[in-house]
Order: C-alpha cells, then sequence, then structure tokens
C-alpha cells in the first residue's frame, strides 16, 4: 500500500490497485474562515497551502470516504473540484442525504462491514473530544482496510483516545495505523482529537504497528506541533514507530 499524506486529515491510500480519497479539504490557504473562540481565531483556514494540485489528488480515486463532513474533512473546494458522479461512501445515511443535497449522484452510507471490489473495510467507532463538547462535535467513525495481499490498515479519524479505540486496536491488530494528532481544541474544553498522550496510549499498545499522525498544524486550533510530539516520542521512546509526515510525503508499506 502507498499512503500520502496531502494536508490536515486528507489522506491518498493506494490499497490492493484502488485509490481511496479520505477527508479532503481542497481549498487554498485561507478559502474559508477560523473555527471561533480557539487558538489563531484571526487565521483563516486552511492555515497552509496544497502540497500538490487538485488535479494530481483526485485524478484515479475509485472512491471517497468521508469520516464526518466538518469543513477541514469536506471543504467547498472539494465539492466543487470532485466529478459529481464520483462514489462517495460517508458514515451514515444522514451524512449520505449531505452529500446527495451538494448534487453527488453516486453516494452510500457505510455498513458495518462493506466489501470494496475485494477490500474490506469496517467501519470503527470515534469519540470527537471529551466532555461536553462531543455533543457538539457530532458524530464520527474510523476506518480499517484488509485485503489477503496487504498489510491491515486503521484510519482512526477524528476521535480521541477511549475505550472503543482500545478495542479496535485489540480486535483487529493493524499493522498501520494512522491517526489524527493535532490535540485540536477550543479555548474551553477539552482535545477534540488526540494529543501526544492519547498518540503514547497507542503506541503501548501497538509496539509492532507503525504509527503515522497527521491532522497537524492546517487548522487554526491545532494544539500540538510536529517538532513537540516528535520530541515526546523520543522522551518516551516511542520514535521508531512513529511517522510524523510534512505535507506531501508518501509511504509505501
Amino acid at each position: 500500500m502507498n499512503i500520502t499524506h496531502v494536508r490536515n486529515a486528507t489522506l491518498i491510500v493506494e490499497y490492493a490497485d484502488k485509490k481511496f480519497l479520505i477527508d479532503p479539504m481542497l481549498g487554498e490557504k485561507g478559502s474559508f474562515p477560523p473555527f471561533p473562540n480557539a487558538p489563531r481565531d484571526n487565521q483563516n483556514n486552511p492555515l497552509v497551502e496544497l502540497p500538490m494540485s487538485i488535479n494530481e489528488i483526485i485524478t484515479g480515486v475509485d472512491a471517497v470516504i468521508l469520516t464526518h463532513l466538518h469543513l477541514d474533512h469536506f471543504d467547498e473546494a472539494s465539492q466543487k473540484s470532485l466529478p459529481i458522479d464520483i462514489k462517495i461512501y460517508t458514515q451514515n445515511s444522514e451524512d449520505a442525504e449531505e452529500v446527495k443535497n451538494v448534487g453527488f449522484t453516486d453516494v452510500e452510507a457505510l455498513e458495518d462491514t462493506n466489501q470494496i471490489g475485494d477490500i474490506q473495510v469496517i467501519k470503527t467507532p470515534g469519540q470527537h473530544g471529551r466532555g461536553d463538547i462531543v455533543k457538539i462535535a457530532g458524530k464520527v467513525c474510523g476506518l480499517i482496510f484488509q485485503h489477503d495481499n496487504e498489510k491491515s490498515l486503521y484510519i482512526a479519524g477524528d476521535t480521541v483516545w477511549y475505550e472503543e479505540v482500545e478495542k479496535t486496536l485489540r480486535t483487529f491488530n493493524p499493522e498501520i495505523i494512522v491517526v489524527n494528532g493535532g490535540d485540536n481544541q477550543f479555548n474551553e474544553g477539552c482535545s477534540l482529537v488526540m494529543d501526544e498522550n492519547d498518540i503514547y496510549e497507542v503506541a503501548k499498545l501497538m509496539p509492532s504497528s507503525e504509527i503515522i499522525v497527521v491532522h497537524m498544524e492546517a487548522v487554526n486550533h491545532w494544539n500540538l506541533s510536529r517538532e513537540y510530539l516528535k520530541q515526546f516520542a523520543k522522551e518516551k521512546q516511542f520514535s521508531s514507530q512513529l511517522k510524523v509526515p510534512n505535507d506531501g510525503d508518501k509511504y509505501t508499506f
């Protein structure tokens, strides 16, 4: 498999001869407003430009998977750039209806287990924060990819470390793990996605897995930098299994 980290949570996953686009945020730097009442809320999002052209990102995509519909996972530029007949999978029927209402014609809600060609894609739970913010943040999901000729892949999505993430890791024992780790948060409340301690929990439970951390430094409410995470991992001695990509970096497994 090849995994290209585009920007924020946007991934290109080439898996068993299919190309998946995960959570596309394709707008130019500064193309939509900041998340309010949060760090850097005087800066428009995204904070950085795409590392490659939109055409390069979307050409040859077999399916788009949307773990949820927040702007930093499915923005207006994505809605305008993607072909209206492209296959799109959403986490549930409510999200599917929203995507259809934008004009897309081939939209399907994920079941718990899905067969996409000869790839099995399993929808996994997520919790988009802790405390009262979870009700506001809404539902999210993660994804497990399985194929006889590929390593197993877990894309955790916008979630913090909690019992269902631990259960997913223990159940599926994924060899490659992608977590959203910018510790994004508002001025009040707790983390919306994983912080360094959450990522450390993943690493301790899965010492033989490789962990890629994305969703960093791309939207205004980030709180965990790449450099701090790398230093933290060095101190906690899990650097060898950690990858903290720059936008545009590609890994082959």
